[in-house]
């Protein structure tokens, strides 16, 4: 079992370290926002224990992408706020429990062997394009009956540009919501578009990814 941890207290996230380890988890960590979410998205973790005030972006930000972008991953929120209304946001944003510091070792671990137990709460749905068919679930992508190899981030981004299917996307939209970093060029989501496209049109003869120029991109509704 690997578990994220994104906490920017050292003390908190080396006693949740400690403490996952010996209970057998492999465990990544995290001290900002913004790199957690790209840890979420890049590797496939069991459990994701968030805290809430992080530098980069907060914890309710960095779930409610991480639903967005289809990432089902059980979340324990770990937070010194106290309070119904964090706690119904983050129920809100797409977390799936809510401990509040200072906190029982003892009692995470047992919260989160929970979560681990109940797994994914919602399959997200299979988005469609014409013979072009993505599953978030099983992140596999396939054109017609031809499964298509893609890295998580190609994914992400073709994901996000499937979710707004026929509508323009900016490119600085495409960074916000795929790479979560506003210090992102914006020829890199030129670059990485090229890579979708010798994947997904060029081998099948298709044009699914239109420039719209002086904007971003758009993916046809029809699959090109």
């Amino acid at each position: 079992m690997r578990v994220l941890v994104v906490e920017d207290e050292p003390l908190i996230a080396q006693a949740l370290r400690e403490g996952l380890e010996a209970e057998g988890y492999a465990v990544d960590t995290s001290d900002r926002g913004d790199d957690g979410l790209w840890r979420a998205t890049e590797v496939a973790y069991d459990a994701i224990i968030l805290d809430l005030m992080l530098p980069g972006m907060n914890g309710f930000v960095v779930c409610r992408e991480m639903r967005s972008r289809g990432i089902t991953t059980p979340v324990m929120m770990l937070t010194a706020k106290d309070g119904e209304f964090d706690e119904a946001e983050g129920l809100d944003t797409g977390a799936d429990d809510y401990v509040t510091k200072p906190f029982s070792l003892v009692v995470v671990l047992a919260r989160l062997r929970a979560l681990i137990r109940r797994g994914p709460t919602e399959r997200p749905a299979t988005l469609v394009a014409g013979d072009l068919v993505l599953d978030p679930a099983e992140r596999t992508c396939r054109r017609g009956d031809t499964v298509v190899e893609l890295t998580p981030r190609e994914f992400s981004l073709l994901r996000y540009l499937m979710h707004r299917l026929g509508e323009p996307v900016s490119k600085r939209d495409l960074i916000d919501h795929v790479w979560a970093d506003q210090e992102m060029e914006a020829n890199v989501v030129q670059v990485y578009v090229g890579y979708l496209r010798r994947k997904i049109d060029e081998p099948f003869g298709r044009a699914a990814i239109e420039t719209v120029r002086g904007h971003g991109y758009r993916l046809a509704a029809d699959g090109g």
